[in-house]
């Protein structure tokens, strides 16, 4: 199974986890909730029977038990009414205001919302009393829990997938590196060799032209096997000058492109100096140069331009290719991901690293139309 699959796999099972829980808590938080209101509502009653009593009792009365009934209540908030709505009497009710009625008028319509209410009849039902009540403290804190708990299952299961993400990410920089190394190992073996063929013919055969394209290659090859060697280490930044590197790409890819393609170069007439790593940064011009001349099926106008702003360099490569659509614009720089036939989808991926990791600055798609063409950007710190 490839981590891909073991990735989504464990995510699914995560989220299938995730919500188990939370059902499995709304659930016990229901049931906890459903007896501790039917609790409360015997308690109501109850404390209703002893107000009862109280508003009936007569000098001979004893009435220990009823006001113990009544002062035990510390947590339900209760508002007394008589049949024309009047307050009588109040209880555990937060008063937070100078205005007292005010703050009991809006409590109980809050009260009588909830439909919470006890009635009693006094004086053979000649009289009435309701007993609005709403929900204790306790209460309160039990029916907020359930999403409390909801909000720490879902930050539990953000931080497990940003850490099976970090972990999947760390695993592809590995292969990266493991890749580019021992590409670069193994091409230092047959490089060695044919640098000591080449010395070898050239002191026979001095005059001989293609020696010097022979030359070319090899030292070609060189680049190549150094660009892979520096993978996965920082590279080190010099001040370099961005109009040779864009120069040196322009000559190695005109003797090599089809004569159809017009390759133009634009550059400035100031300095142009830049931190890079030369080998590097010229390595993601010729990619994206490849990829522009394949996007125009060897066939059309491929236009470097370099210029500036107080803080960057910019470099555009723009093609008259096929284009790229809009939402495509960030999903060509992912690992993996090409439009191509045959091809790995790393050339774009390896070049976002290098620019972006390597030399702290941006590549992105700065326009694109479809059979029109597209222009890449590359902004380097000066």
């Amino acid at each position: 199974m490839s981590i891909f699959r073991q990735f989504f796999s464990m995510r699914l099972w995560l989220l299938l986890g995730a919500v188990a829980i939370v059902i499995g808590s709304l659930f016990v938080s229901h049931s906890l909730i459903t007896d501790l209101s039917a609790e409360e509502r015997n308690r109501m009653e109850l404390w209703a029977q002893a107000m009862q009593h109280l508003q009936v009792a007569t000098d001979d009365s004893d009435l220990s038990m009823v006001l113990e009934v009544i002062n035990a209540n510390h947590t339900i908030p209760v508002i007394v009414v008589n049949q024309d709505g009047e307050i009588q009497s109040y209880r555990n009710v937060a008063i937070d205001s100078p205005d007292t009625l005010h703050v009991l008028q809006h409590t109980l319509s809050a009260f009588q919302h909830s439909g919470h209410c006890v009635e009693l009849t006094l004086n053979d039902g000649a009289e009435a009393l309701r007993v609005y009540y709403g929900s204790s403290s306790f209460m309160d804190r039990l029916s907020v829990y359930p999403f409390v708990q909801l909000g720490v299952v879902f930050l539990f299961l953000l931080v497990v997938i940003f850490a099976l993400l970090s972990s999947k990410q760390a695993e592809q920089n590995r292969v990266w590196v493991g890749l580019s190394r021992e590409t670069a190992h193994q091409l230092g073996t047959p490089i060695s060799s044919l640098m000591a063929w080449k010395e070898l013919l050239t002191a026979k055969h001095p005059d001989d032209d293609l020696l010097s394209a022979m030359s070319e290659d090899v030292e070609r090859l060189q680049v190549v096997a150094d660009r892979f060697s520096k993978i996965g280490s920082a590279p080190k930044l010099d001040p370099s000058d961005l109009k040779c590197s864009l120069q040196r790409v322009v000559n190695y890819l005109t003797v090599r492109l089809s004569s159809k393609v017009e390759i133009n170069l634009n550059l400035p007439q100031v300095q142009a100096i830049a931190p890079l790593n030369a080998p590097l940064f010229e390595w993601v011009i010729e990619n994206l140069c490849k990829n522009a001349v394949d996007a125009m099926a060897g066939v059309g106008q491929l236009t470097i331009t370099l210029a500036e702003n107080p803080r960057l360099w910019l470099i555009d490569i723009a093609d008259t290719g096929k284009g790229i659509e809009k939402h495509l614009y960030h999903t060509i720089f992912t690992t993996g991901f090409t439009t191509k036939k045959r091809g790995w989808g790393l050339g774009l991926s390896l070049a976002k690293r290098i620019i972006e990791s390597y030399h702290q600055g941006r590549i992105y798609v700065l326009q694109s139309e479809i059979n029109r063409g597209t222009t890449f950007r590359i902004e380097i710190k000066k």
